[in-house]
This record gives structure tokens, sequence and C-alpha cells, in this order.
């Protein structure tokens, strides 16, 4: 892919705007791919703390809903706006709801996927037995494929804008902080 960093990028932010990721340059950046609907959604309460903690050191976080997967985020780029503020009182940039897989994904998913691919669910979350056998019955080779596999899956992209790591949903924000703060 032609593309070497996430600058080289542009989405749509949640009011239709189109925002060039280069406004982010020299920042350390989370992206995430969410939903209001899924059993990671709390989530958003770690998330806002690692904001919270890290943002004056030149971090954010860019959040990217998603309706792809089990249809959990099926309100209007408004209504998950106002579900985000309103109930996690979330302060990072929101992007419009898009596909992260696909023929209609958007091509900001399809470069960081081909930077870090699955790295595999954390054996010790309480979700993993489940969700390894969901995507272990519905593609035997599903740990050998790049696609997110399920919402919250977070890539880490350094002050230079290259993708550093991958974290699936079943990371916690004790294994997420501390790569933050190598990168600040």
């Amino acid at each position: 892919m032609e593309n070497t960093s996430i600058y080289d990028f542009t989405a749509k932010t949640n009011k239709g705007e189109d925002q060039s990721l280069a406004e982010y340059k020299g920042k350390v950046i989370l992206v995430v791919n969410t939903a209001t609907q899924c059993g990671f959604t709390p989530q958003y309460n770690d998330l806002d703390a690692l904001y919270d903690e890290f943002s004056g050191r030149g971090f954010t976080i860019l959040d990217f809903p998603c309706n792809q997967f089990g249809g959990q985020a099926p309100e209007s780029d408004e209504e998950i706006e106002q579900f985000c503020t309103l109930r996690f009182a979330t302060k990072f940039p929101r992007f419009r709801k898009t596909d992260v897989n696909g023929e209609n994904e958007l091509p900001l998913f399809t470069w960081l996927k081909s930077q870090k691919g699955f790295t595999g669910f954390d054996k010790n979350h309480k979700l993993t037995a489940i969700l390894e056998d969901m995507f272990s019955k519905a593609d035997p080779d599903y740990a050998q494929k790049p696609d997110i596999k399920w919402n919250f899956t977070k890539f880490l992209i350094d002050r230079e804008g290259r993708v550093v790591k991958r974290f699936e949903p079943t990371a916690t924000k004790e294994v997420i902080a501390p790569e933050i703060e190598k990168l600040l």
C-alpha cells in the first residue's frame, strides 16, 4: 500500500466534514472502532480515562463507530455522539460511523490492518473463550487473517504516524496505558 503514515488519510467527522488526519501530526494516537450496544461498550470509561491522563502530553483517541459486528451501533452519528458524551462523558474526536472490514471499509482501516494483523485475544479475559469459539466456528482460519474481529479493536500510532501496536477488544487499559506512555 502506498500510504506510509496515518497522516496520508482523510476521514469524515461525525458532522460529515472531511478531515485530514495530518491534523494530528506529532501526536500519539489510539484509533478505535466502537459500538454503543456491545459487551465492550463500558471500555468508553477506560478510553476516556486514558484520554484524560495523556491528552495534555500529546495523545489523542480517534473514535470510529462501526455497526458491522452484531449490529451493535445502529444509531445515527448524532445519536452516537449524544450517547457517548452523556453516558460516558467522552471528550475525544469521533468520526462518522464506518465499515472497518469488507468492500466498503474505510481506506484507513485497510492500511491499519496491513500494518498490524490480528494478534490474538488476551487469554486471561473472561470473554476470550467465547470469542475464540464463535470465530473458529465461523472460520477455522480466522486467526491468520488481519480483519478486525470485533468492536473496540485499537491501533496505537506513534508521533511519526506509524502503527506501533494493535490491541484486540480483550486488551485492558492496564495493558494499553504503559504502551502509550512509552511513546510520549
